[in-house]
């Protein structure tokens, strides 16, 4: 928004002081005269012929005491609100640099804690936040750009394939895209679903998490059965405050992960719901190789994985975690992962009570 040019903050801050600094000692010399004026002084008797005399003798002394006090007011309020309006200076100078687009620069004021200071500590975590949130976006299109590329250049291989032999197997060529064209529709729709949980625009409701931990599990219940798996579940009713759909695919990625990354037959997977005072909580625990908390740190990022978890069926398009955390945050809650002593993986999500 254009703005009309106007005085600086450094030169009303010094006109005030002069202000301020004249009026005073006009009044002080105010109440001087007129006490001269009546021949009276703390502790000394004058005789005072008439005002005119007086005000002759006086002026010339006013004078000069008003123009010491206009000058030093100037050179010392200038002064002052230079020193004083130098972190707001510096602050300013930082907003430029991040406008630019560099997103590193850190104001670091030092000394005791104050206004400008706090504002300038405000800035600087404002500015980490911003650096962080950027780095992981732009890390996070890296990676889905590669991720969505890939079943791309698949299609595109395959009917090369076709192309040059007219007389090739047509059905195993329509299974292998029709399993390629799957899985891209499927991260597609994963990137949607991260992308609206990121934007929090979602109604939000009373929600039973046990009653959404048991529709996720009674839903992959059969792909538990095949791989030879068996989930138990527990929890009593545990009120919270969110929107059920995001709830519910929470808990089916939470629920789904378990279930793909076990152990090869007769894993276990374990689902808890319980309500605390402030807050509804879901564990998810199952067996499996063992985990260091390096390999666990990461498998909440977009697109990572565990140096053992191999890509095998129903194994996702690696963005479960990633999308339970983003629906975590966007409900005000938070997520926990944890290796367990004896193998696998524990997950906790905590979000506000109802």
């Amino acid at each position: 928004m254009a703005r009309a040019p106007g005085l600086s903050a450094r030169l009303k801050l010094t006109l005030s002081y002069v202000g301020f600094l004249m009026l005073i000692g006009a009044v002080l010399l105010v109440v001087g005269y007129f006490s001269l004026s009546r021949g009276v002084h703390p502790g000394v008797i004058f005789m005072v012929r008439s005002h005119g005399a007086l005000w002759r003798a006086f002026a010339p002394t006013a004078a000069i005491v008003l123009a010491f006090l206009l000058v030093f007011g100037l050179v010392g309020g200038w002064f002052l609100a230079g020193r004083m309006l130098a972190p707001l200076t510096r602050i300013t100078d930082a907003t430029r640099v991040a406008a630019s687009g560099s997103l590193s620069h850190r104001i670091e004021l030092e000394g005791r804690n104050d206004e400008f200071r706090e504002l300038a500590d405000s800035f600087d975590a404002m500015l980490a936040r911003l650096e962080a949130h950027v780095a992981e976006q732009q890390r996070f299109a890296a990676n889905a750009s590669h991720e969505l590329r890939t079943p791309l250049a698949i299609t595109q291989t395959l009917l090369e394939v076709a192309r040059n032999d007219p007389e090739g197997d047509t059905a195993e060529l329509v299974d292998r895209l029709h399993a390629v064209n799957a899985r891209a529709i499927d991260l597609t729709q994963a990137l949607l679903l991260l992308s609206r949980a990121d934007q929090r625009s979602f109604p939000r409701e009373h929600v039973d998490l046990s009653l959404v931990a048991e529709e996720a599990t009674e839903t992959l219940l059969p792909l538990a059965e095949r791989r030879g798996h068996t989930i138990e579940t527990v929890g009593d009713p545990t009120p919270a405050i969110g929107s059920h759909a995001l709830l519910l695919q929470l808990s089916t990625n939470l629920v789904h992960n378990a279930i793909v990354h076990n152990l090869p037959e007769q894993g276990t997977v374990w689902v808890t719901t319980s309500a605390q005072p402030k807050s509804a909580v879901l564990t998810v625990e199952n067996t499996g190789e063992k985990l260091t908390p390096q390999s666990v740190a990461t498998l909440a990022e977009p697109f990572l994985r565990g140096t053992e978890r191999i890509r095998a069926d129903h194994a996702g398009v690696g963005l479960g975690l990633a999308i339970v955390k983003s629906i975590t945050q966007a409900h005000e809650g938070t997520l926990a992962l944890t290796p367990r002593a004896a193998g696998g993986l524990r997950v906790t999500v905590q979000l506000p009570s109802a």
